[in-house]
């Protein structure tokens, strides 16, 4: 997720249970590769393997060089998107755009799996539009291809996030294809996550959205499919995470921009604890790290703010 699913956030998730992350999606234009941005985003110290670049572009012959710079730069995996459905990326060609094009689809495809010796995985959607679900002859051309997994999420490029996931096409994708088939869109709670999985037969989740603010979900999955009783964290222990978490963005971004950034986490986490608008609106009027951690140093010890959350 571009923009969320950076260094300290694949870290938190894969603390509290998520079997592994993928990075930040990142172009294939090797002129932008070089920028500060990027680098963050490629940023992998410490990190546990299985480290999952993804790739963005509408050009073979540069995504087939941007899996090559992503396997030097020591990714187990390359990932490519075809799920995006950004118009910043769509107008591209890329992202999701590249499911009205199967011809593009599969040279892409191609070329990026001939390019390295690592395994390729793909993130698609269900197809271009409701009247147009190719999902079924995507996935078929990815697995002639020689991508390795294939990750679904249920609705179109044309659907947006708008309305529900369908979960139709990822049942009629993995009766498709041998490959591994990971479902994904609008799963948030370990219900959710079993009907699903007996719906589709899919061999395993990806959640995206609902981690905002809610890293936890992925102990609760754990938790469901081993058989174990969950137990949700207290409000001491959000606010901890909340803290260790800003804490690792001021030390990847530097101050005045991890500051920034971390406005939309710690809002997403009140959200996820209950609304708080108004700590929200306090959080963000706040100009330094070190008042942000102060500020969250007072909500962990202040019983009527863990009311107001």
């Amino acid at each position: 997720m571009a923009g969320v699913s950076d260094l300290p956030f694949r870290q938190l998730c894969r603390r509290l249970g998520a079997d592994y992350a993928v990075a930040e999606m990142v172009t294939s234009d090797a002129r932008l590769w070089h920028t500060d941005k990027t680098r963050t985003r490629l940023a992998f110290d410490g990190e546990a393997t299985p480290r999952v670049i993804q790739i963005a572009g509408s050009e073979p012959r540069a995504m087939a060089d941007a899996a090559r710079r992503a396997s030097d730069l020591g990714a187990d995996i390359v990932d490519i998107n075809m799920g995006c459905p950004a118009k910043k990326v769509c107008n591209r060609a890329a992202g999701s755009a590249l499911l009205r094009d199967e011809t593009l689809v599969r040279d892409i495809l191609r070329a990026v799996c001939a390019a390295v010796d690592v395994p390729v995985t793909l993130k698609t959607r269900t197809g271009w539009s409701p009247a147009a679900r190719n999902g079924v002859t995507i996935a078929r051309l990815a697995e002639d291809a020689g991508i390795r997994a294939l990750t679904v999420h249920g609705r179109t490029r044309e659907c947006g996030y708008r309305g529900q996931a369908e979960y139709d096409t990822i049942a009629a994708i993995k009766q498709a294809v041998g490959i591994p088939v990971i479902a994904n869109g609008d799963i948030a709670s370990p219900a959710q996550a079993a009907r699903v999985l007996a719906h589709t037969g899919a061999d395993g989740l990806m959640i995206g959205r609902a981690a905002h603010g809610n890293p936890w979900i992925f102990a609760a999955l754990a938790a469901a499919r081993d058989g174990r009783e969950y137990r949700a964290p207290s409000f001491a222990e959000r606010v901890a995470v909340m803290r260790a978490h800003v804490t690792a963005l001021h030390e990847l971004y530097g101050d005045v921009a991890g500051t920034r950034i971390a406005r939309k986490h710690v809002g997403w986490y009140l959200e996820a604890a209950g609304g708080a608008a108004q700590l929200k609106s306090d959080f963000n009027r706040i100009e330094t790290a070190s008042a942000q951690l102060a500020w969250l140093d007072g909500l962990a010890v202040n019983p009527a703010w863990e009311q107001a959350a």
